[in-house]
């Protein structure tokens, strides 16, 4: 058990690889491109690369700005975005999955990436064989991101054939975990820079890095 938990699910983007701004600029590029050239958003990209950083601040989404306010669906810039998300560029922890396999609760993935690009993650990042068998995305429950409500959460779960109160579910979005805590799971949340959520009493643990959170599973050190 992890916490006095069964299971851990994980967040894959920006929880299970490093994250860094470059990486965070690069993306709000990508979700620029995919607007502006593949759904036709009537800007040049730099204006819509500047509404997707003002839609993720307000609310932690990208592309919630251009739902509203521009009638972009939601389900054809999830896979416009996806399609050109570059995997590639991707900064992979090094001996990760050395620490996950050692972890002694039953894993699994729950993410806001479409298969296909979490498929081409997992295998860059050296975790898709570990996992292959126990990753899902937003998309296998109709919906295309996990801050909206709990009902996905607790239709993971049954997908999965687990209690909420059996998980502990680790995000680095503090959004995400506001619903996982209201489906029953206990929460981590990941950050790199400053706790920004440390006031938000849905949030149980949080650790700097995935790192820190694993060396202190496998007791190696205490929290960041």
């Amino acid at each position: 058990m992890v916490f006095g938990k069964k299971y851990i699910i994980w967040d894959l983007d920006d929880t299970l690889y490093l994250r860094t701004p470059e990486w965070a600029d690069l993306l709000d590029t990508t979700m620029a491109t995919a607007l502006v050239e593949d759904l036709k958003v009537p800007m040049d990209l730099e204006t819509a690369k500047a509404k997707v950083k003002e839609s993720y601040n307000i609310y932690r989404n990208g592309g919630e700005i251009f739902y509203r306010d521009y009638n972009v669906d939601p389900g054809e810039l999830f896979y416009a975005y996806h399609k050109r998300k570059p995997v590639e560029k991707i900064t992979a922890y090094e001996n990760l999955l050395d620490k996950i396999k050692k972890v002694p609760a039953e894993q699994y993935i729950f993410t806001a990436s479409d298969r296909y690009a979490s498929e081409k993650i997992l295998k860059h990042i050296g975790l898709y064989e570990f996992f292959k068998d126990r990753f899902y995305s937003v998309e296998d429950f109709g919906v295309y991101k996990k801050n909206e409500n709990a009902d996905v959460y607790l239709k993971y779960c049954e997908k999965i054939h687990v209690k909420p109160e059996d998980c502990l579910f680790v995000d680095d979005s503090y959004s995400n975990l506001e619903f996982a805590k209201e489906a029953g799971m206990d929460t981590v949340r990941i950050y790199y820079k400053n706790n920004s959520a440390k006031d938000k009493t849905y949030i149980d643990y949080a650790f700097r890095g995935v790192e820190s959170f694993l060396d202190e599973v496998l007791g190696n050190k205490t929290a960041a």
